[in-house]
């Protein structure tokens, strides 16, 4: 793979585009999941990822219970949203 810097900007809504060489370099296509880092005071740091049922992201479900009552939100609720998004064909996030 070819290393050098690229320059991309942001749109209205804060996203990206990955330039197309390097999502073919990368084997990155629609649905490719991401681990976004935060770099203190710098930026950020992306890493592909295979994605995950929402179910399986227990330290945001944790904390999400953790702080139910300030988000009024039930638990009950919180439980069905979550075998609800796991049960669709996309698994995508972004529909959360």
């Amino acid at each position: 793979m070819k290393k050098y810097a690229r320059i991309v900007q942001a749109d209205a809504r804060g996203q990206i585009v990955i330039p197309k060489d390097i999502r073919s370099e990368l084997h990155i296509s629609e649905g490719t999941g991401f681990l976004l880092y935060v770099i203190e005071n710098e930026g950020i740091f992306l890493k592909t990822t295979a994605p995950k049922k929402l179910s399986e992201h227990h330290k945001a479900i944790a904390e999400f219970k953790q702080n139910a009552s300030k988000l009024k939100l039930g638990e009950e609720n919180l439980d069905k949203s979550i075998k609800y998004y796991d049960d669709q064909s996309s698994k995508n996030l972004e529909q959360v």
